[in-house]
């Protein structure tokens, strides 16, 4: 900053060069020439770029509801029952067991066409299911008093168990010959079968 003094008959001027006062006006700045390079900008922010928008109507969902029937299968069950008239230990079916059937009613609600929901209506039983019967004999046999020691049943012909004979009916030895040996259950003639 300087200070100048002009000096004069009539008049005197102070001023000082270089300076402004706070009440001057602002001083315009010149652009810049086009060979200058531009001044450093912030970058730019970033562009964000988002998927097509729609303006239509938003899609509409189709539900349905639909009455349907279903076929579904009930378990039969098995009895028992002794049976005299039978060889105890074994079994006969008496009544051939038979799958029941019934149907069910629903109010079935489909949301564009899958399933979302179910209720049941009604239910019908189509065929009732018929118990199986299985006979067990209780019949106690008839021994041999010609043996001891173990029932040997009386039939046409008793074999060893277990062995090569065909019955029709056998016996678990040993047993005892007390008597006459009808059944040749003692080959050995020593006084005891199916040794």
């Amino acid at each position: 900053m300087a200070l100048l003094l002009f000096c004069g008959l009539t008049t005197a001027v102070i001023g000082l060069v270089g300076a402004t006062s706070p009440t001057s006006p602002p001083v315009a700045q010149e652009p810049p020439d086009a060979e200058d390079p531009p001044a450093a900008q912030a970058p730019a922010a970033p562009t964000v770029t988002t998927g097509p928008t729609t303006t239509g109507p938003a899609p509409t969902v189709q539900y349905t509801k639909r009455t349907v029937v279903e076929e579904e299968a009930i378990p039969f069950g098995t009895r028992t029952v002794n049976d005299s008239s039978l060889p105890k230990g074994t079994t006969k079916v008496r009544t051939r067991g038979v799958v029941g059937l019934k149907k069910i009613t629903y109010e079935v609600t489909y949301s564009d066409g899958v399933e979302t929901g179910r209720t049941k209506l009604s239910e019908e039983v189509v065929r009732k299911p018929v118990t199986k019967v299985v006979a067990v004999g209780t019949k106690q046999p008839r021994c041999d008093p010609n043996y001891a020691g173990g029932c040997v049943p009386i039939a046409s012909d008793v074999d060893c168990a277990g062995g090569d004979g065909d019955g029709p009916a056998y016996v678990e030895g040993p047993v005892t010959v007390i008597g006459q040996d009808i059944y040749d259950l003692d080959r050995d003639n020593d006084g005891i079968g199916c040794e």
